[in-house]
């Protein structure tokens, strides 16, 4: 089994907000997931925040083998720079 670090689509259409997920790589997208990390929003509005993520639990994840994606590598730095 290839546990992976992924985004799960919610939101409307042409709203998007993203879920932070660890998943079985066989799974599909928005199937079952083992945890949820925590949420990515692209276009933002009003006093919601852009990202939120729990790097501790991410870093636990990696240390366990968890592979991320390339976007989900771009949103951890973008956690980690604020």
């Amino acid at each position: 089994m290839a546990v992976v670090i992924r985004l799960a689509r919610m939101g409307a259409k042409h709203e998007p907000k993203y879920r932070i997920t660890v998943a079985d790589s066989r799974r599909y997208v928005t199937g079952k997931f083992l945890d949820i990390l925590g949420t990515y929003i692209p276009t933002p509005r009003g006093n919601d925040k852009k990202v939120e993520l729990d790097l501790a639990k991410v870093e636990e994840w990696i240390k366990k083998g968890a592979q991320p994606t390339d976007r989900v590598k771009h949103v951890i730095k973008l956690a980690q720079a604020k």
